[in-house]
């Protein structure tokens, strides 16, 4: 019994991260006919939906001090990094942003250590990251096209790695308060949704009945609304109390050969040899990291289901 258990566990997390690796493709299908912010706010206005449908009870704060930040981790990890992700693939592969996001759990590591008193990374999360920063290089400067006219979108991407790191930090305070994960998960959409209309009105959002019901476009917006934001916390939540966040984290890593694998498959993008090299060594260098301190990752058992050291 123990046995399936376990086995449950790992085909949990590997939905989940098989999910979220191919996001950065739907995502990308529908930048032809959506802007950033249009897909960004279906995308969790259909989770935040699905999630009142899922568990239709009202969460009631302990105090007013609390919802500061559940504001703080809706602005960072909804509105920001999904914006800045949405946004860094009008500009480059999506590949290069399934790989360059993975970084996110460094950027965790150290907020950890600053802000909420974790251990200080040593010289094996250094080695892994200078490793995985030189595969990111590699990554980035291998696509002829896209180097020569913009590298915008491969710095946008580590924008998003570094605002995930601080939603990371902020989601590991919220797990303090006890609630339903899926009561404070929908909190958190909730002030997403709300940061994300200064952008709506400052932009030219249109969206029309005929664009959201087109067969290819409902598929990636109920898989993205859906499918990634309100299912996959929940397979990677069973996950992580099955197996541990030590090993469901390891899954996180996998997220950009799925990404490469599947772009190259649906897009049609060519994945050049540096690039190839590059990602097996930002692989190597995140798996090396992993040999920091457990201390940081075992704290985030009590979490609220969120991801506290990957991305959706």
């Amino acid at each position: 019994m123990e046995k399936q258990t376990t086995v449950r566990g790992h085909a949990a997390a590997g939905v989940t991260i098989l999910i979220w690796g191919t996001t950065f493709i739907s995502t990308k299908v529908l930048l032809r006919e959506f802007t950033p912010i249009e897909i960004l706010f279906i995308r969790f206005l259909m989770g935040y939906l699905v999630l009142w449908l899922v568990y239709p009870r009202k969460l009631a704060l302990a105090s007013r001090r609390q919802e500061w930040y559940f504001a703080a981790a809706g602005l960072t990890g909804i509105a920001l990094y999904y914006l800045l992700e949405n946004i860094a693939l009008t500009y480059t592969l999506a590949s290069n942003v399934g790989v360059i996001i993975s970084i996110a759990p460094f950027f965790t590591a150290v907020f950890s250590w600053i802000f909420l008193g974790g251990d200080r990374p040593g010289k094996r999360f250094l080695s892994g990251f200078v490793i995985a920063m030189g595969g990111i290089a590699l990554i980035s400067f291998s696509s002829e096209a896209k180097l020569a006219i913009n590298p915008l979108g491969d710095i946008l991407a580590v924008a998003a790695a570094v605002v995930w790191a601080a939603y990371s930090t902020i989601t590991k305070k919220v797990s303090a308060f006890g609630y339903h994960v899926i009561q404070a998960t929908r909190r958190t959409f909730f002030y997403g949704l709300i940061f994300m209309i200064p952008v709506i009105l400052a932009s030219d959002f249109k969206i029309s009945l005929g664009q959201v019901t087109q067969l290819k476009n409902m598929g990636n917006l109920l898989f993205l609304g859906v499918g990634a934001s309100a299912i996959c916390f929940v397979t990677w939540n069973f996950g992580v109390k099955i197996l541990g966040p030590v090993k469901t984290s390891v899954y996180i890593y996998m997220v950009p050969v799925i990404t490469a694998v599947t772009s190259a498959i649906i897009l049609g993008e060519r994945i050049p040899g540096a690039s190839v090299l590059g990602i097996l060594m930002t692989l190597a260098g995140l798996l090396l990291s992993e040999g920091r301190s457990k201390k940081i990752e075992i704290g985030s058992e009590k979490g609220t289901g969120l991801s506290e050291s990957g991305t959706p």
